[in-house]
């Protein structure tokens, strides 16, 4: 492949943007291929070249990259009608009303700009309704870009993981491995009655995708209503994704008190929102004490996109298409892997999938999980399967972001560019995309 185009446009952008980029997970090395437009499940880029895209946005693009007419039609009406007005506008109650509808966990609901936003907000909810100063967060999880949570270590010695947060921030997060009810159950012996809300994903999905192990969230859901914590599940990647319109808390039958959304909500536009139970959310500003505003929250054109991509979900076979195409190409892989890298493991669910080039290979592949790990304590491999974040972050990373990535991309498969971010089918990918997928697969495994 050619990419003269991208490598003059990414010497452009080191001169003007740090890094070349606008976010941190685009700068791919040598240097990343600039995109010119996206085709349903593909993406075209500046020199030309053709992909198989299952970045899909990192997650907002349901449809991938034609959204249905209905939804284009709402865009371009409410774009033309007047971009925004600091007025409320009716289709962000139609929206607010359809989530409520669906959604277990929310009654009521406030929509700001962005997944960060959202779990931003969430946490001052959090302190303001508990009178509470400690949070708890999973290790490896990630909840945006917000000093609160951009926090490692262990619940004994948090600190930054990021320069510029003071170290007296940290001191307020108190991080858990994922899936360990021990060290949760510890944690709360020690500090239950300080803290304010346990933070978690239904999924680690910005960290290899991490299935929960059979009871763990009901744990969690135990612990807080024991010690009047907020539970809150962070539903920006899983939210309309996985478990359909019910979103991952429906799949895993827990109820968070406080959810927060984007991505998916915003059908493709800059989103979020934090839902839950009414006397919770009400606590936001005018109704509470909790201040929360933004110029651009609610805007009419991502609620008009919003509303009609949850729609024509909730009116077609989209879930069942996508969830069939992701199981598809997850046994694939799981096939190739077998026989090409025993060791690796494939994971995932509904339309979410990835492979973690895992260290070890058990004694036996007998019997497992044929189309993503489960967490099965039957499965030959569950010894061995990324339990926690740092099980990922202990595998092979640098093969997945120095060679495989590259191979992959070479032959015409876009994936995300490290080891650790969620990959998805979209409604627009096809059959043939996923067997064209698999062959690229063969050859760079």
């Amino acid at each position: 492949m050619n990419h003269e185009r991208s490598r003059d446009l990414y010497d452009r952008a080191l001169s003007v943007m740090p890094g070349g980029v606008n976010s941190s997970v685009r700068a791919t090395r040598p240097y990343p291929f600039f995109v010119e437009r996206g085709d349903g499940g593909h993406v075209i880029d500046a020199d030309g070249n053709r992909y198989v895209d299952y970045v899909m946005g990192y997650g907002p693009l349901l449809y991938g990259h034609d959204a249905p007419e209905p939804v284009q039609s709402a865009i371009q009406k409410y774009a033309s009608a007047g971009p925004m007005y600091g007025a409320p506008t009716e289709i962000e109650v139609e929206h607010a009303e359809f989530v409520a509808r669906h959604v277990p966990s929310v009654e009521m609901i406030r929509f700001v700009n962005s997944g960060t936003e959202a779990t931003v907000s969430a946490v001052r909810l959090a302190r303001g309704y508990t009178g509470r100063d400690k949070v708890v967060i999973m290790q490896g999880g990630y909840h945006g870009a917000q000093e609160s949570t951009l926090v490692e270590g262990d619940a004994d010695h948090p600190r930054p993981s990021t320069s510029g947060i003071p170290q007296e921030f940290a001191k307020h997060t108190l991080p858990v491995p994922f899936n360990d009810e021990e060290a949760i159950q510890e944690v709360f012996e020690e500090h239950g009655d300080d803290i304010a809300a346990v933070l978690v994903e239904p999924i680690l999905a910005n960290m290899g995708i991490v299935m929960p192990v059979d009871g763990y969230h009901q744990t969690l859901r135990d612990l807080c209503d024991d010690y009047g914590s907020l539970l809150v599940f962070d539903e920006v990647i899983t939210g309309f994704r996985v478990g359909g319109l019910g979103c991952a808390q429906s799949k895993f039958g827990v109820t968070p008190d406080v959810t927060t959304f984007g991505k998916i909500v915003g059908g493709g536009f800059p989103v979020g929102a934090i839902g839950g139970k009414s006397e919770i959310i009400e606590q936001f500003t005018p109704a509470g004490d909790v201040f929360q505003s933004g110029t651009f929250s609610g805007h009419p054109v991502t609620m008009a996109a919003g509303h009609e991509y949850l729609k024509y979900a909730a009116e077609n076979d989209v879930y069942d298409h996508i969830n069939r195409l992701g199981e598809k190409l997850r046994g694939g892989i799981t096939d190739i892997c077998a026989d090409q890298a025993p060791e690796y493991t494939v994971v995932g669910t509904d339309s979410m999938f990835k492979t973690v080039f895992t260290r070890e290979q058990p004694a036996t592949l007998d019997g497992q999980c044929e189309t993503g790990c489960q967490q099965r304590p039957d499965c030959p491999r569950y010894d061995h399967c990324p339990k926690t974040g740092g099980d990922v972050a202990n595998a092979e990373t640098e093969r997945w972001e120095r060679i495989f990535w590259h191979e992959m991309k070479e032959q015409g498969v876009f994936l995300t560019a490290n080891q650790f971010e969620s990959q998805f089918v979209s409604y627009a990918h096809t059959d043939e995309d996923i067997e064209q997928t698999l062959e690229a697969y063969k050859h760079a495994l």
